[in-house]
């Protein structure tokens, strides 16, 4: 017996060696990795946990690879409970001798938190278990409760993390408010930041009702009025598939900065849907929002700015329809002002789509590069702009910026749903003068709806939509829709008639999807001048309002020819919506 036991012993001292050994070289790759092998502290991530209270206590089989930490030992083995330099071989041997003798191994003693398993005592038959291959070992299992349980994949910093995340829902009490919340992050030193939140959403409450808030009450506020409708809209985007191994509440918070960020940019206000959709086509890893980027870097380093093209036709409708229900279509106006007449033109036939929309007016004043923002003239446009406002009972700010007019237009239009611009100099007939027109460029590369106003005010009661079945046509067919069926606006269709480009197919198609949408609309087809008939239909008519595609060829071609665009916007006395 004495001879067997010897030679267990002289067996089981090899395996050491080479346990040692594999110990030895796991803490070399982790001090290289900087990712650590280390067992986790009991009295650590209990600690910060908070986990307390012994709710069981139980003896069973519990998994090996569930035991990821030790009591008192966990600086002596590695993660996977290799023996370290402090663990005398003659012992571990005599361990893993005994598995095979006539009493055998008893029971280990464990804390339980979550589904992960820390030792109390039996560290040594732990690490000859895994040496020999074993899947369970027997144990008196003491379960700790935790309001945030932990897996055995955790990492010390996941522990860390879910740490912080117990004192906050300590500090909120979020889960007895709002029992079905899920408010884990991701990166550490975040949950402060959701309580700043919090405690700036309970300061503002408490200035708008005029009380002290209690802080729980604060915290259920802001859940529901703050928090969850961004939630809802990540949700309703699928942003979590464009985000893979991130949180809703990682997204919030994510959103908060960028929207913090842009209203800083463009000192002014950033709707929370438009800092969602902001986000996810800056930042999202999606393919085609990815291709998109890189395709806008290329065709901004190699061709010129009059030369652009812009969005696609259907991108505006596309996004719109993805993300809001259509009780109204243009939530955000913007409205450049020069301080002319014809600026103010604008400004006021805002107020009549404003009125029917209940929208918010968005002013911009656009000096010259390096121009100063606080000059008497550009402070004087401002005053003027608040006082049309107030004077109208619209609430409406303006903001001054300093660069090439298109262009900044162009920025901020991705914040707004329409742009209402003064149409004092339409693009001339000649086409050197088209290529320096900050007019044509801004039809062609502005991402939404532009309503074109000439020096009048239209009620904007009747709509002529001018229909020839392009892509760009049938984006006007769209808000030409929206507004016969939410504005209550007659509609009259025109179709000018070509060979082997508009024929009665084209207008039987606009009927169809007008009479689709339960609208009623009169139908014209007529023959000959595309701009002159379009003009001619709409003083018939009594049309206030033409609405129709914009430019349907590419920039350069544009420039080149007269296009229909060019000569109605010169001709007409009536406002034009020009859709892409």
């Amino acid at each position: 017996m004495n001879d067997i036991n010897t030679s267990k012993i002289y067996d089981a001292l090899q395996d050491f060696r080479q346990a040692r050994l594999r110990a030895d070289i796991k803490d070399i790759v982790a001090r290289l990795t900087g990712e650590s092998d280390d067992l986790l502290s009991y009295d650590e991530v209990r600690q910060k946990l908070k986990a307390q209270g012994i709710v069981e206590q139980v003896v069973k089989e519990i998994p090996i690879d569930a035991i990821v930490g030790s009591v008192n030992r966990y600086e002596d083995f590695t993660r996977g409970f290799l023996p370290r330099i402090g663990i005398g071989a003659n012992r571990w041997a005599r361990v893993v001798a005994a598995a095979d003798g006539m009493t055998g191994w008893p029971p280990i003693r464990v804390y339980q938190i979550g589904g992960a398993f820390f030792v109390e005592d039996g560290n040594h038959r732990v690490s000859a278990s895994r040496q020999m291959g074993a899947t369970d070992i027997q144990a008196y299992v003491t379960v700790i409760h935790s309001r945030v349980p932990i897996s055995p994949e955790d990492k010390l910093e996941d522990i860390i993390l879910k740490a912080e995340y117990a004192d906050f829902l300590d500090h909120t009490h979020i889960i007895e408010l709002r029992p079905e919340a899920d408010l884990k992050l991701t990166a550490p030193g975040q949950y402060k930041v959701l309580e700043e939140h919090i405690s700036v959403h309970r300061y503002f409450m408490g200035l708008d009702l005029k009380r002290e808030i209690p802080y729980e009450e604060a915290v259920a506020h802001w859940y529901d009025i703050v928090y969850m409708p961004i939630v809802i809209m990540i949700l309703e985007r699928g942003l979590l598939r464009e985000f893979p191994n991130r949180t809703e509440a990682d997204l919030y918070l994510w959103i908060a900065d960028r929207r913090a960020l842009l209203e800083q940019e463009f000192e002014e206000g950033i709707q929370p849907d438009k800092a969602v959709d902001d986000l996810a086509e800056r930042f999202s890893s999606k393919t085609d929002r990815l291709s998109t980027r890189i395709s806008k870097i290329v065709r901004g380093a190699v061709i010129p700015t009059t030369l652009e093209a812009g969005p696609p036709p259907g991108e505006w409708r596309k996004h719109i329809l993805a993300v809001r229900h259509l009780d109204r279509l243009f939530s955000d106006i913007l409205v450049p002002v020069d301080g002319g007449i014809g600026g103010w033109y604008a400004l006021e036939q805002a107020f009549v789509i404003t009125r029917r929309e209940e929208a918010r007016i968005h002013g911009l004043h656009v000096l010259p590069p390096g121009a100063d923002k606080d000059n008497p003239g550009a402070v004087a446009v401002k005053e003027e702009f608040h006082r049309r406002c107030e004077e109208a009972k619209i609430p409406g700010k303006l903001v001054i910026s300093s660069g090439d007019i298109s262009q900044k237009i162009c920025e901020r239009s991705q914040w707004n749903d329409l742009i209402v611009v003064n149409m004092a100099f339409p693009p001339a007939q000649n086409p050197l003068t088209r290529l320096s027109s900050g007019f044509r460029d801004l039809v062609q590369r502005c991402p939404r709806p532009l309503l074109a106003v000439p020096q009048a005010i239209s009620p904007l009661n009747q709509a002529l939509l001018a229909y020839d079945g392009s892509p760009k046509a049938n984006e006007a067919l769209f808000v030409a829709t929206y507004f016969a069926s939410k504005w209550n606006m007659p509609l009259v269709v025109v179709s000018i008639l070509q060979e082997n480009r508009v024929t009665p197919d084209n207008q039987s198609h606009a009927k169809e999807y007008l009479e689709s949408h339960g609208v009623q609309a009169k139908y014209v087809s007529e023959i000959g001048d595309i701009s002159s008939t379009i003009l001619k239909v709409a003083v018939m008519n009594n049309s206030d309002l033409i609405v129709m595609g914009g430019y349907g060829h590419t920039p350069l071609f544009n420039i080149l020819i007269n296009d229909v665009v060019d000569q109605v916007l010169r001709d007409s006395p009536k406002p034009m919506l020009l859709c892409r």
